[in-house]
């Protein structure tokens, strides 16, 4: 005879502290008795992740001559060869409504979208709904953020008009609740990380907290104690590993913050902000995975530099800024710099494909759960043309998605047709997404 002894733990459990409440990673306390995952109502759901870099590609250096499943990965790309079998490289596709003058200004702001915003220099600006909030409409009403919006750099000064015409408001974010509503892209580490952990106290009580350097894990130990004697050996493993995360996260963040405060030539910035790009980008990326382990979000957005960036890159010997070394007017000198950017970035999203592919997710991990769409708006950042754009597709999506393919569309099939296919995928179709003249086949 067996004895059924697993209890039943909710999946909304949460760990108190004192101004601060965490939530937890699915266990298999949470599953009822002899239950599997994919039968019970804690089956993992697909998230959806959104990741923007600016500028284009250097089409002949990102795009892998062969189509199919025998390709070779390209200069760019090749950071990208250890997840092979859960990545689809999708080429032909262009964003037309983002050909036009203004270029930079209406790419960000088209990518999830399809539609040509209204041109204007005013406060009367009108997009449409962006596909990451199509998703958190229907996927993410049942967590605490349904959806999550971060970048690296801030746009706070620039307002007004940015480009020909149009404000800058199209420029500064990724994502649109509503035709009207903008959302903006909080670019501080420790802002996200108080926002998906903390417990909704004052600016005051945070600042407050991170001075005595107390850390959240801190607050809830007695939790976390009594919640061991209730898991089994595997659980609590679990349960370890997430709170490692969490507790190497606000590490790095302490870490960045007293670094900034002992260099008196630095300009005052927000606390939190890493001065390393690269360590900037990847705390953005494990607190992004971080909210989908503990089910806070299941829909982000990531923008890795903004269009018009001024930063520069010499860590990869790209010392110029971004932007003036994307007007490369076929300068063999200013194209390799920039394959060295594109292919630095790519380096930096297949850490966050590698940290999704560690942790562990119901049945799977959560890049087997995960949909994930990583691009530009535009192709020749010379030109300023959007196409052939530079997009890829990765994760599991649950089973959705398989991978290790390069798919070849009809020159200037609407990108739209990509991210229509996407929601479906995780279960929210809409009948059209901004221009899209259907699905795409095969994908």
């Amino acid at each position: 005879m067996n004895l059924i002894t697993k209890k039943h733990l909710s999946r909304r459990t949460l760990l108190r502290g004192v101004g601060v409440g965490l939530s937890l990673p699915l266990l298999d306390a949470m599953l009822p008795a002899q239950t599997p995952a994919a039968k019970s109502g804690a089956k993992p759901l697909s998230r959806m992740s959104f990741v923007y870099v600016p500028h284009g590609a250097i089409m002949a250096q990102w795009t892998p001559t062969a189509v199919g499943s025998d390709f070779e990965f390209t200069p760019i790309l090749k950071p990208l060869e250890p997840f092979r079998e859960r990545l689809v490289i999708v080429s032909g596709l262009a964003h037309k409504t983002a050909d036009n003058a203004g270029p930079h200004a209406l790419s960000p702001t088209t990518w999830l979208s399809g539609v040509r915003p209204k041109a204007t220099e005013g406060e009367d600006v009108y997009a449409s709904t962006t596909v990451d909030q199509m998703a958190a409409q229907k996927i993410g009403q049942d967590t605490p953020f349904p959806s999550l919006e971060v970048a690296t750099e801030d746009h706070a000064g620039l307002i007004g008009a940015c480009d020909s015409g149009y404000s800058c408001t199209y420029l500064n974010t990724l994502c649109w609740r509503t035709p009207t509503t903008p959302l903006p892209m909080e670019i501080n580490p420790r802002v996200v990380f108080e926002r998906l952990f903390g417990d909704g106290g004052t600016g005051a009580d945070r600042l407050r907290r991170m001075r005595e350097d107390r850390s959240i894990l801190d607050a809830i130990t007695q939790e976390v104690s009594h919640l061991d004697d209730e898991l089994g050996p595997d659980d609590r493993t679990r349960v370890a590993d997430y709170l490692d995360n969490v507790r190497e996260i606000e590490r790095r963040i302490q870490r960045s913050e007293k670094q900034a405060a002992k260099n008196p030539n630095v300009p005052d910035a927000p606390v939190g902000i890493p001065e390393s790009y690269e360590e900037h980008v990847k705390l953005m990326f494990d607190l992004q995975a971080l909210a989908f382990q503990a089910d806070i979000t299941r829909v982000s957005t990531f923008m890795m530099a903004r269009e018009l960036s001024q930063r520069t890159y010499p860590q990869v010997n790209a010392p110029d800024p971004h932007h003036a070394t994307s007007h490369h007017q076929n300068d063999g000198k200013k194209i390799e710099a920039l394959t060295r950017i594109q292919n630095y970035h790519i380096t930096m999203f297949a850490y966050y494909l590698n940290k999704l592919r560690s942790i562990q997710d119901g049945d799977g991990t959560l890049l087997d759960h995960t949909l994930l769409l990583y691009g530009s708006n535009m192709s020749n950042s010379n030109l300023h043309n959007h196409f052939p754009l530079p997009v890829l597709v990765a994760g599991g999506a649950s089973g959705q998605l398989k991978g290790g393919r390069h798919l070849k569309y009809t020159d200037e099939t609407p990108m739209t047709n990509l991210l229509a296919t996407m929601l479906d995928k995780i279960g929210v179709p809409e009948d059209h997404v901004g221009d899209s003249t259907g699905e795409l086949m095969d994908l």
